[in-house]
C-alpha cells in the first residue's frame, strides 16, 4: 500500500501527528500537497469534486480507495497497519481515546495564540492571547500532561501502553516538541514533573525512522503559520 497524506504543505499542524506515524514505520507515502498539483487535488477533494464522501478539512489520509478524514481517525486505521497498535479491540480503543484526548489538548494549544477567532489576526486578539496563555500554562497544560504522565505510570512503562511504542508515544514526542518550541521557559517548570512523558519522548526521538525523518528536509521546521507559535510574551 502507498498512502497519500493530504495537508496544508508550509506547516506542520496536524498532519504532523500523521507523518510520525508513517515515517516511524517506513510506510510508502506522498506527503500529496507538496507535489505538483497537489494543493489543486487537495482542494477539489474538499470541494466534493471527485468523492462521494468529501472530508471537511485536511488531514486527509487517502488509501486505496478509502479517504479517512481526521487525524485520531487516521491513525485508528493505520495503527494495527504500521504495528503502531495492537489488533484486539480492548487496546485500538484504548489508544484511541488517548489519541482523541491530543486532539483535545491540540485545540486549546492552538487557542493560546487565537483564544477570539481564527479569523482574526494573533496581532488582534494579543491581550486577550496573554490572559489565555496564562491560565493554559498553569493550569491546563500540567493536567493533560499529568493525566498521560498517569498513563504511563499504570501501564508499567515505558511507553502508553507498556512495552510496545504505539502511535500515541509518538503524538506524545510531537507534543513535547511542540510545547518546547512554542513555550521554552513555561515547559522547563512543567516538564519536571512529567518524568515518564519525557522519557516517552526521548525514547520516541531515538527511533530509527523518527531519527531519520527529523533529519531530513521532509520535517517542516516549526514557524508561526501552526499550530506551535513561539510568542515570547506569553511565555512565562
Amino acid at each position: 500500500m502507498r498512502y497519500a497524506l493530504y495537508y496544508w504543505p508550509s506547516i506542520q499542524g496536524r498532519g504532523e501527528f500523521v507523518r510520525l506515524a508513517l515515517e516511524d514505520a517506513g510506510a510508502a507515502y506522498d506527503d500529496a500537497a507538496r507535489t505538483k498539483a497537489g494543493m489543486d487535488r487537495m482542494m477539489a477533494m474538499m470541494k466534493g469534486e471527485a468523492e462521494k464522501r468529501p472530508p471537511f478539512a485536511p488531514p486527509f489520509l487517502k488509501a486505496g480507495k478509502l479517504v479517512i478524514a481526521q487525524a485520531a481517525n487516521i491513525l485508528f486505521y493505520l495503527g494495527p497497519r504500521l504495528k503502531l497498535a495492537p489488533r484486539d479491540e480492548a487496546s485500538r480503543l484504548w489508544l484511541h481515546q488517548l489519541q482523541l484526548t491530543v486532539t483535545d489538548f491540540v485545540k486549546e494549544i492552538h487557542d493560546t495564540h487565537h483564544p477570539i477567532s481564527t479569523g482574526l489576526y494573533y496581532e488582534d486578539q494579543k491581550p486577550q492571547a496573554k490572559q489565555y496563555a496564562q491560565s493554559f500554562l498553569k493550569e491546563r497544560a500540567p493536567k493533560y500532561l499529568g493525566y498521560f504522565e498517569k498513563v504511563i505510570a499504570k501501564s508499567g512503562g515505558p511507553y502508553v501502553l507498556g512495552r510496545k511504542a504505539t502511535y500515541v508515544d509518538l503524538s506524545l514526542f510531537q507534543l513535547i516538541e511542540g510545547l518546547r518550541y512554542a513555550f521554552p521557559n513555561a515547559m522547563q517548570r512543567i516538564e519536571r514533573k512529567l518524568p515518564g512523558v519525557v522519557a516517552v519522548h526521548d525514547r520516541v526521538a531515538k527511533r530509527p525512522g523518527i531519527k531519520a525523518y527529523l533529519a531530513s528536509t521532509r520535517r517542516i521546521a516549526f514557524n508561526e503559520g501552526g499550530i506551535f507559535r513561539r510568542y515570547p510574551e506569553l511565555d512565562d
